[in-house]
């Protein structure tokens, strides 16, 4: 049963979209009473929930009142309806300023004036001369979600064989989320950035001031590698980088204006501290529901709380007992070269059993998505081999092929 919210009641909201909503995430709205904008999708995602919602016509007018409220999506699918309905608001410039990488690179340009990139059509990229582009290079969605759609061309030698499988990528993939969310019309190309790459869920208050939530390093198998496997934080990670990424988080949201928005946010720190911006995600935390609930499992926070409370971590506190201890949000994108619809099964109980310590197994429809589903664990720091095997893991040992 659902309860109709009286709009009047509070300045709090949030927008349900697909593709996953989480067990916690519902809990949360729930044991807070946070109103869910009654979209056709939130109505059919929850329709066995006991929440509160807020009608849609309800919602636009409490941001008409003020810019005072805060609005989360837990998913981007959501953006279109921001456009449609709070185009009186500064929303749908700020996420269209994050969401295409060429307007955010165009944000920050004075600050990286070095920087290389440039912006592409799908139909020109066959007939586009890159031999005095500087290699190695990274070619991506000026639009896009989840590593889809990502190559690393490390030589001209190799921009013949990326376009193929590019293209052929893009077919699997266009029309798995809507066009704010990935679109492979256009490209941005730009050079390597480096350093070593952090992912952060963070919210600007209603100052303006940014509030860090939580920072996860993501590894890779090789400098060839650009997937999503492994993200881990830890006591150390938190400690050593929150002040400057503060900074940096300051430097943007005041470019941007950006008052009551969150944000999942992708940088690279080099070896002297240097902070280079990768991506800005607006409005939300990490995709499929997974940052946040990490940051659950690792350091007992409830993010979603954090924000619509306006709340501010007390890290001295929350890291308390945990300094031999990595967590991780391990995405079990398809890396088989085999496609879902001929995968007749995943072995999740054996990845399950190969982890000291597994805290959540989540599954998705990998015939549907690249994606088996999120795995998050409690490792040990002696013992970062079970990680190390994962990212180098193809995954093939956990499928049965429908295809032979």
């Amino acid at each position: 049963m659902s309860r109709i919210y009286n709009c009047n009641d509070d300045l709090t909201m949030i927008l349900i979209d697909k593709p996953y909503v989480s067990g916690f995430l519902k809990s949360t709205l729930k044991r807070n009473r946070i109103p869910v904008i009654r979209t056709e999708v939130a109505s059919e995602l929850l329709e066995n929930e006991s929440l509160v919602f807020l009608s849609q016509e309800d919602a636009v007018e409490q941001f008409r009142r003020g810019d005072d409220r805060l609005l989360y999506c837990n998913s981007e699918n959501s953006i279109s309806w921001i456009e449609q309905h709070l185009k009186f608001t500064d929303l749908p410039s700020q996420i269209a300023l994050f969401k295409n990488k060429h307007t955010f690179r165009n944000l920050l340009h004075d600050l990286y004036p070095g920087f290389f990139y440039t912006v592409i059509s799908l139909d020109k990229l066959e007939s586009f001369d890159c031999k005095g582009l500087p290699f190695p290079f990274i070619i991506k969605p000026s639009v896009g979600f989840f590593s889809l759609g990502v190559y690393k061309v490390e030589c001209f030698e190799e921009w013949e064989s990326t376009l193929q499988n590019l293209k052929s990528e893009i077919r699997r993939i266009e029309t798995l989320y809507p066009p704010e969310v990935l679109n492979t019309g256009q490209f941005i190309i730009e050079e390597c950035i480096q350093g070593e790459e952090f992912a952060i869920d963070c919210y600007f208050n209603d100052h303006g001031l940014p509030v860090v939530l939580d920072i996860l390093k993501h590894l890779f198998s090789s400098g060839k590698d650009v997937n999503d496997r492994v993200y881990i934080t830890s006591k150390n990670i938190i400690g050593t980088y929150k002040d400057q990424i503060g900074t940096f988080l300051s430097e943007v949201g005041s470019r941007a204006s950006l008052k009551n928005f969150p944000a999942h946010v992708e940088v690279r720190i080099d070896e002297n501290g240097h902070i280079a911006p990768i991506e800005f995600n607006p409005m939300r935390f990490g995709g499929w529901c997974s940052t946040p609930d990490l940051a659950w499992h690792a350091w007992g926070m409830n993010v979603y709380e954090y924000f619509f409370q306006r709340k501010e971590p007390d890290w001295n506190q929350l890291l308390q007992h945990k300094d031999d201890l990595i967590f991780s949000n391990i995405v079990l994108n398809n890396s088989t070269g085999i496609l879902g619809k001929d995968i007749l099964s995943f072995d999740y109980d054996k990845l399950w059993s190969e982890f000291d310590k597994p805290m959540e197994l989540r599954k998705t429809d990998f015939k549907k998505f690249p994606l088996f589903g999120f795995l998050f664990a409690e490792t040990k720091k002696d013992n970062m081999d079970e990680l190390n095997r994962i990212l180098h893991s193809d995954l093939t040992e956990y499928i049965q092929d429908g295809t032979c």
